[in-house]
């Protein structure tokens, strides 16, 4: 289990005028009270249950929302419990190749932002030092401090789209050539099957920054809702990403199905066409195998080169008319 220090990433106090100051666990509800605070902003990484339990204290959360962000793997949601709004988010990034899926939870109040943060999210560190940096974002409050936030999760997700768009473009030609490579095939599954998973990710997206965008006026000012709404159109456009890529995926594996069953016809036609061309002197060699008695060409004296020019005839002329059917 990792120690109380490990849990906690940060806790840091904002007065108005935009100062900040580290504090103790112990002090956020007396910071809280203090009319010079502007907010508070507490980062948490995979905290326990104590630890969940003296921020419900701290900041007067609602058990059911502690609760669910004490056990990951949540819906992505919106939810309000009284002056509080609980999100829940599914985050990814590329490592190594791999995509590593996490979970963050953030708890927004009036002069406080919460945010804890599950398996292979990203620290949020960047987007408060976004947000210090800014004094015009400071100045929005949580609301501003809300989009940052959202603003890195979703970002995170382009370098993910762009390793894909090149693994697909790699295996673009030979998705398409008329040969069956079973390598390629499983790629191109596993390739799809990462697409999946991404899009049950990111798609909720959408509707909790509709949703953010819509109601909770309280809380995101119109100045806020210009810049989530530069958020929502990036969620848009990673999700028809993801779609296009699915899509193209889908018909270059049909497609390719389509050239094999083509070419194993193609081939299929050139040994039946051998096939034929083959039946006629077996036809003929087998004639005259049967013993029978009175065979009267058998004692000509041109009897074996006539039948050996009538099955030469035969054997070039069926090889001329497949030859023109394209059966060989």
């Amino acid at each position: 289990m990792e120690s109380r220090s490990d849990q906690v990433r940060s806790v840091t106090r904002y007065d108005l005028a935009g100062h900040s100051q580290t504090l103790s666990l112990d002090r956020i509800s007396d910071a809280l009270e203090n009319e010079d605070c502007s907010l508070i902003w507490v980062g948490l990484f995979e905290p326990d249950e104590p630890l969940l339990f003296k921020m419900q204290i701290e900041f007067n959360l609602h058990p059911l929302a502690i609760e669910d962000a004490h056990k990951a793997h949540q819906r992505s949601k919106i939810e309000r419990y009284g002056n509080s709004l609980f999100i829940v988010i599914n985050t990814a990034q590329i490592i190594d190749g791999a995509i590593v899926y996490g979970e963050s939870h953030v708890f927004l109040g009036s002069n406080f932002i919460l945010t804890i943060r599950h398996g292979g999210t990203v620290s949020f560190k960047m987007a408060r030092e976004r947000w210090e940096r800014n004094p015009e974002y400071m100045a929005q409050g949580t609301g501003m401090a809300l989009y940052t936030v959202l603003d890195q999760i979703v970002d995170n997700f382009f370098p993910i789209i762009g390793h894909h768009q090149a693994l697909l473009d790699e295996l673009e030609e030979t998705i398409l050539s008329a040969r069956y490579q079973k390598d390629t095939i499983i790629r191109l599954y596993q390739l799809r099957s990462d697409l999946t998973k991404l899009r049950l990710a990111v798609s909720p997206l959408q509707d909790i920054l509709s949703t953010l965008l819509e109601f909770h006026g309280e809380r995101i000012k119109d100045e806020v809702r210009v810049y989530l709404r530069d958020v929502h159109d990036h969620v848009i456009r990673l999700n028809e990403s993801i779609d296009t890529m699915r899509e193209t995926i889908s018909s270059a594996m049909t497609t390719n199905l389509s050239l094999v069953t083509v070419s194993q016809g193609d081939t299929m036609k050139r040994l039946a066409g051998w096939a034929a061309l083959l039946a006629a002197p077996t036809l003929i060699t087998s004639w005259y195998g049967m013993n029978f008695t009175h065979m009267p060409e058998l004692e000509w004296q041109i009897g074996y080169p006539l039948v050996f020019g009538l099955t030469a005839a035969l054997c070039c002329w069926l090889y001329w008319m497949l030859r023109k059917a394209g059966w060989l």
